[in-house]
Formats: structure tokens, sequence, C-alpha cells
């Protein structure tokens, strides 16, 4: 069997088969949880969940802050009802009012990254 598609079977179960689409996201920051976010994006316990987690930790390194406290950024996602896995298991745990877009190519956004944010936020917090 094709590895790629043994990789993928948790979420087929999860999601069903569906083809990839990819979304415009946009969130709004829970501001307590960050410095927890960031932890959990740093120690590997997202990248390791299967199998989004390296996608997760990948979307977060693009995201950009486009307004106060609002993020947005673009990832692929193979479920029905987009996201489903990674708010379940992630994004609802630190963001909140998810939105997101279908699109046809990766979106262009302008913005402060969301990583250097998180990491600058811990620098002064610790």
């Amino acid at each position: 069997m094709n590895p790629r598609l043994i990789a993928f079977a948790p979420l087929l179960r999860h999601c069903g088969p569906k083809p990839a689409m990819l979304y415009r996201i946009r969130a709004k920051i829970i501001e307590e949880k960050s410095a927890e976010f960031l932890e959990k994006l740093m120690d590997g316990s997202i990248e390791q969940q299967r199998p989004d987690g390296q996608e997760i930790v990948a979307s977060m390194k693009r995201a950009k802050i486009t307004a106060p406290g609002v993020i947005e950024w673009s990832e692929t996602c193979y479920c029905p009802t987009p996201l489903a896995h990674e708010r379940e298991t992630v994004y609802d745990h630190f963001l909140s009012e998810i939105q997101t877009e279908e699109i046809r190519s990766e979106a262009d956004i302008r913005g402060e990254s969301f990583w250097d944010y998180l990491v600058g936020s811990r620098q002064q917090a610790g």
C-alpha cells in the first residue's frame, strides 16, 4: 500500500474520502492561551499528531496578523467540513471565531508573522 495513504488513513476514517481543498482561514487569537499554543507548537506534541500535525505547525509558521488580535493563513484540508479534525484537536483550543473560505491557489496574505509574535510574546513574559 502507498505509504502516503497509510499516513492519511486516520484522517480518512475521521473525515471520509474527499479531494484536498485549499482554504483561507481567519481567526481571533485567544491571547491568554498564546504561550500554551506556542509551547505545544514547539515541543512536538502538535507536529506528531497524525495525520495533520505537520500541516498545522507549517500553517502557524505561515500565518499573518492582519488586524489586532486576528490571524489569517491558508491550509489544505481533506475533511468535508473545513478543518474539522484540526479544529477538534488544536484550533478550537487556541483560536476563536474561525472562518474558512475555499480558494483555488495559495493566498498572498500580508501582515506581521504570527510565529514571530508568539515567540516575542514569550520572550517578553519570561
